[in-house]
This record gives structure tokens, sequence and C-alpha cells, in this order.
């Protein structure tokens, strides 16, 4: 039964061009004998070539990316000897724009009229986008959960062998896992083409939120840093090192008495950045007990905290961290490139 009998609708050219223009795609006619080409006016727009010129397969390979061509060439020469269906993906080069064409056809000289094969081309851009899109995402997300386990690993033998027992144990390495999480989560593409990173003032504010929400710490930490995008590694990198300073002063420094407060500020000199760590009044007034800056164990630094941070800085951040202790309390100073932290 044929389709006019169960249509009521007799198929004819203009009906093939319309589901052509709908399916958007081209139509070319290959001379086997005469390398001649022939396309339609959507063919001629796609590989950018005028109409009104003699056109061969050779000439129009051209247009195909250099690191495509002699695969399609091979493909195409071929396709005389295989039958059945093909279909080949392949990029083009119009002017400094690459696309994705998918030229699709029967090979083996089935249908083959005059001496002339016949196919048609689609342009598969956008598909091919989103895939490369998602292959990048999936290695992404592969890179990032490796680095992940591996910092997690070295944290839990760091924390192992500066823990008094396993319930100490588990409190700190949770703690540093959640300050990672957190650094991991701020990590995102930037507005205004700044690439895959956290925002610096964003990055220090998030880490430092469980600490300045807590009841009696509510703004006494303030940030002014400079405003500019910290890559994945280094936002990683610096949630080691602001975890690791905010828990000593927790512990022994500025946010252990009620006076007390922090203040980060940075600022850029030349292609390096120096972000300071200050804390202030660590002293309980009532008593007249210094029991900030005074007691501090990472006066000496050698602590496990202390060898952390330094491993980290320089390690990871290719910086350099320098501790002063005064009567107002410690300020810690962190040195690194720039170029660095975007990374």
């Amino acid at each position: 039964m044929s389709p006019s009998n169960v249509t009521g609708h007799e198929w004819g050219h203009e009906d093939l061009r319309r589901a052509v223009d709908a399916a958007g795609v081209a139509m070319w006619s290959w001379n086997v004998d005469t390398d001649s080409l022939a396309m339609d006016p959507r063919g001629y727009d796609l590989w950018d070539v005028s109409p009104h010129q003699a056109l061969s397969f050779e000439k129009l390979s051209e247009k195909i990316h250099p690191a495509d061509r002699d695969r399609v060439r091979e493909a195409f020469a071929a396709t005389r000897s295989a039958t059945g269906r093909y279909e080949i993906d392949f990029r083009t080069l119009v002017g400094e724009e690459v696309r994705w064409i998918s030229a699709r056809g029967q090979g083996g000289d089935v249908g083959i009229k005059d001496r002339a094969m016949t196919g048609v081309f689609m342009d598969i851009t956008g598909r091919k986008q989103a895939e490369e899109g998602n292959e990048l995402l999936a290695g992404e997300m592969s890179h990032r959960v490796r680095n992940l386990l591996a910092i997690a690993a070295g944290l839990t033998k760091i924390t192992g062998r500066s823990s008094t027992d396993v319930n100490d144990m588990s409190r700190q390495l949770t703690h540093r896992l959640m300050a990672l999480g957190r650094a991991h989560d701020l990590v995102r593409p930037l507005p205004g083409g700044q690439g895959k990173a956290a925002l610096l003032g964003d990055l220090m504010t998030v880490l430092l939120a469980p600490y300045d929400d807590d009841g009696a710490f509510a703004g006494r930490i303030r940030v002014a840093v400079p405003r500019m995008g910290i890559g994945e590694a280094a936002a990683t990198s610096l949630a080691l090192v602001v975890h690791e300073l905010a828990t000593n002063s927790l512990k022994y420094g500025a946010l252990s008495v009620e006076s007390g407060t922090l203040d980060i500020t940075g600022v850029l000199a030349g292609e390096d950045i120096r972000i300071d760590w200050k804390e202030h009044d660590g002293t309980d007034q009532a008593s007249g007990a210094q029991t900030g800056p005074g007691t501090n164990p990472t006066r000496t630094s050698d602590g496990y905290g202390s060898n952390l941070i330094r491993q980290t800085v320089k390690s990871q951040l290719g910086g350099t961290i320098s501790y002063d202790w005064n009567d107002a309390g410690v300020v810690v100073s962190l040195v690194c490139a720039v170029s660095r932290l975007s990374q």
C-alpha cells in the first residue's frame, strides 16, 4: 500500500524540499568520476562557499579541520566499496569558527545515478558542544573527587597523629572535612568571564560563618579583601588554612574570650596578594589573664596544626606564612602569587 493511499496525499518534490528544510539538512551530489560536487543553497551556506564557482570534493576538503581532513577523505573513498548506510562526523573551519558537520548517505554505489552519489550534510555543532561540555564536566568532577579523596586521606593521617583518643579524632576530622565541603560547594562559574572560581571575600565569609554566628561571636569577625577569583585547588587549600587558624583562635586566641575580635584584610602588591589575619584583645578582661596570644601553642610553630598550615601554604599555594605575637593578639600574614590563587 503506497503512502498516497494511506494519507490521500501525493508526495512530490515540494514536499521533499519542505521536509528537508524542516530537518535542517543540506543535500549534496558527488560525481565519483570527475570529483565534481554540487549542493543545495543550505549546503553552500553551511560550508561558506560560493555556488557560482566550480566545486570539487578535494576543494571542499580544504574547509575541513586539518585534524579531521585525512580521516574524512579516506572515509569518503571507502564508501564506494562499503555497502549500507554510513555516517561521518567531522569539524570544519569557517574563518575562525569551528563547526561540526555530519555527512550521511548510502555506500557501495547504492542508488547511484549518472555516476553521482547523493547524501546529506547536517550541522551538529550544538549537539557536539553539548557532548563536549558533558565530557568536560564529567572529567572535572572525577578530578575534583580524586583531589578531595587525596586531601581527606592526608587529613586523616595528620589528625590521627594529633588526636588524644578516637572521639577527639572524629571531632577534629569532621570539622576539617566540613570546612573542605563548604569551600568545595562555593566553587562555581563566575560572571563576566572570570573563570570557574569563588570570590575571595565570599570564601572567607562562608568559612568563618560558623564562628561568627555563635551567639556572642556575632559581628566580631570582619572581612575586607580585594575582589578576586579563587580557583578550585586554591579554595580547598585556603579552606584548610582558615579552618586551622579559626580553630586555634577559638581555643586559645581572640575568639576564646568575649572581648576578642578578628579582622581579615588583604592588599594587592604587584603580582602578589598579602592577607593578614589579625586577632585583637585576646585577654579575659574579667580576670586580666592572657588567655589568647600568650598561651597559644602555635607560638612555637611546631604543632600539627601549624605544620599543616605551613605545608599547605608552601606546597599548594606556593606562598609564605609568618606569625607575629604581640600584646593585642596574633597577626598571621599570608603572601601568595595571584596566579596561584586562580588555579
